[in-house]
C-alpha cells in the first residue's frame, strides 16, 4: 500500500505489527499514534489500525499501522492482514524468552504472505523491565544481522525508541519507493527513440497501400 496522492499526504504506507500475544503491540500502536499507554490493555481481538502522518525527506508520509492478535485462533485473517503491507514491526518481549524464540516463525509467516520487498524491523519491547530481562540484546542483534533486519529495543511505557522505530521503517520504505521511481524514469528515458527502441521504417507508402488493399 504505497499509494501516491496529491492532497493531505504524498504517500500512504501500510505497516503491520506482528509478534506473540502480550508483547505490547497495541501499546506500541497507541503510543506512536496517540501518545497514550494503558497498563490495563487487553488482548486485541481481530484487527485494529490507526494512522499518523510524518515528514520523511521533505515528503508527507501517512503511516497506516495495523495491529492484530498474536493468538493462534486468529490466524485465519493472515492473508488479508498482510495484503498491501510495505513494512512490518516484529515485536518480542525482552522478559519472555519464548516470544523471542517465536520470532523465526513470525518471519516465516511474513515471507509466506507479505511482499518479498517488505521492510522489517525487529523490536525488543519492554526495555523498562531490564531487571527482568530474559533475552540479551546481543542475541537479537545476531538474529537481526543473520536475517537482514533492523533492530531496536523499545519501551511503549517510557516512549523509548517508538518514534525512532517507525521513522526508520518509513524512511527505508520511502527510499526504496524513490529508487524504484527513479529507475522507472531512467528506463523510460533510455528506451525513447534512438535510445534502444527499434522503429520499423521499412514499410514504404506502396507496401502500406498493398496491405490496406489486401485487408479489405
Amino acid at each position: 500500500m504505497a499509494h501516491k496522492v496529491d492532497h493531505e499526504y504524498d504517500y500512504l504506507f501500510k505497516i503491520v505489527l506482528i509478534g506473540d500475544s502480550g508483547v505490547g503491540k497495541s501499546n506500541i500502536l497507541s503510543r506512536f499514534t496517540r501518545n497514550e499507554f494503558c497498563l490495563e490493555s487487553k488482548s486485541t481481538i481481530g484487527v485494529e489500525f490507526a494512522t499518523r502522518t510524518l515528514q520523511v525527506d521533505g515528503k508527507t508520509i501517512k503511516a497506516q499501522i495495523w495491529d492484530t492478535a498474536g493468538q493462534e485462533r486468529y490466524r485465519a485473517i493472515t492473508s488479508a492482514y498482510y495484503r498491501g503491507a510495505v513494512g512490518a514491526l516484529l515485536v518480542y518481549d525482552i522478559t519472555k524468552r519464548q516470544t523471542f524464540d517465536n520470532v523465526q516463525r513470525w518471519l516465516q509467516e511474513l515471507r509466506d504472505h507479505a511482499d518479498s520487498n517488505i521492510v522489517i524491523m525487529l523490536a525488543g519491547n519492554k526495555s523498562d523491565l531490564n531487571h527482568l530481562r530474559a533475552v540479551p540484546d546481543e542475541d537479537a542483534q545476531v538474529l537481526a544481522e543473520k536475517e537482514g533486519l533492523s533492530f531496536l529495543e523499545t519501551s511503549a511505557l517510557e516512549a523509548f525508541n517508538i518514534e525512532k522505530a517507525f521513522q526508520t521503517i518509513l524512511t527505508e520504505i520511502y527510499h526504496i519507493i524513490s529508487k524504484k521511481a527513479l529507475a522507472a524514469q531512467e528506463a523510460a528515458t533510455t528506451t525513447g527513440p534512438g535510445m534502444g527502441t527499434t522503429i520499423n521504417v521499412t514499410d514504404t507508402p506502396g507496401s502500406l497501400a498493398k496491405k490496406n488493399c489486401c485487408s479489405t
